[in-house]
């Protein structure tokens, strides 16, 4: 089968679209072997590209994490699924398991979902690692309520395009930073109630006036360095912050200690990197829930781009560029 390998960590340049070994049956006892019909992009790939995956050990890499395709073999122990069926998933891409820049590959039927139905193959692939991530910051480690004020950084983002959608199907009001006009009306069409343009306005000004000088409940970061510090004081006294970026040794705490905020971390790759079966099922009950929303009309999944597996190093550029909206998908 044709596969974009990693050879090494580097420049976009190292991913190669070669032949390699098709995974092929038989599978195991609880696995499906699925021809991927698309592949999502996500940061966290180019980020591996670039410093190298988590197992060093074991090159090359098939990176990509998100993947939708056909099952076309199942093991004598599944049951949830069978061979046609349209599936997707955020499963393998760090280095151990293969990943979904390839024409097929293998998962176990309970980290799997079945494809939203009313979406192509390009934009359910686009979907599981962003879905996932901004569900469990907002739902698990926000414990977002109905009625709750919110502030999103970075709206017309992979993961915040998902998390404006996911607050407002909570309930909650939605405030989200954005740099441009374009990316406002975007994320207006979303459902976000106040885009803030940072580049014009002191965002924590912004979420102070839009909540009479209280303070959001909740502050969701997915940019991270001085973004999430600077956030403190955006959030009321007792809130919730939760970032998706690991906040770096110049973070200023005080301000965060002194208004009694909670704080929550979110990596969602944290169940495949600890072999966490159950949380990975949960991972799989997430996409099927988020599956209804999308078939109900209520969540969009925003595909940019959309580029053939060949040019995965393309797809890291322009994820590094850091200018995109939504997703990057490759096409197989």
């Amino acid at each position: 089968m044709k596969a974009v390998l990693m050879t090494a960590p580097g420049n976009p340049e190292v991913l190669q679209l070669q032949d390699v070994t098709n995974p092929g049956v038989p599978v195991g006892e609880t696995e499906l072997l699925v021809r991927l019909r698309a592949a999502g992009v996500n940061p966290i790939d180019t980020k591996l590209r670039k410093r190298g995956t988590f197992y060093p050990d074991q090159m090359p890499a098939i990176l990509g994490c998100d993947g939708a395709g056909v099952v076309e073999a199942v093991g004598a122990g599944v049951q949830k699924f069978r061979v046609g069926d349209e599936v997707y998933f955020c499963n393998g891409g760090l280095g151990a398991h293969q990943g979904n820049y390839a024409e097929y590959t293998t998962v176990d039927e309970r980290f799997v979902a079945h494809k939203p139905t009313s979406v192509s193959f390009a934009e359910a692939a686009a979907a599981p690692l962003v879905l996932i991530t901004a569900w469990e910051a907002l739902y698990e480690r926000g414990r977002l309520e109905p009625g709750e004020k919110v502030l999103i950084h970075a709206g017309a983002g992979g993961v915040g395009h998902v998390a404006i959608q996911l607050a407002k199907l909570k309930g909650a009001n939605v405030c989200t930073t954005v740099s441009s006009q374009e990316k406002a009306n975007f994320v207006k069409q979303l459902g976000a109630d106040y885009p803030i343009l940072y580049k014009q306005t002191d965002f924590v000004q912004a979420a102070l006036d839009w909540t009479g000088g209280e303070g959001v409940d909740l502050a969701f970061d997915t940019v991270g360095g001085e973004t999430f510090h600077k956030t403190f004081p955006a959030v009321r006294i007792y809130g919730d912050i939760v970032t998706i970026l690991e906040p770096d040794a110049n973070t200023v705490w005080k301000t965060a200690r002194n208004r009694n905020l909670r704080i929550g971390l979110e990596l969602m790759l944290t169940p495949m990197l600890q072999g966490m079966v159950e949380a990975q099922q949960h991972h799989a009950e997430i996409l099927a829930e988020c599956a209804k929303y999308i078939d109900a009309g209520k969540l969009k999944i925003h595909v940019s781009q959309e580029l053939p597996l060949a040019e995965a190093a393309k797809a890291h550029q322009l994820i590094e560029s850091g200018s995109t909206t939504g997703k990057i998908v490759l096409v197989i």
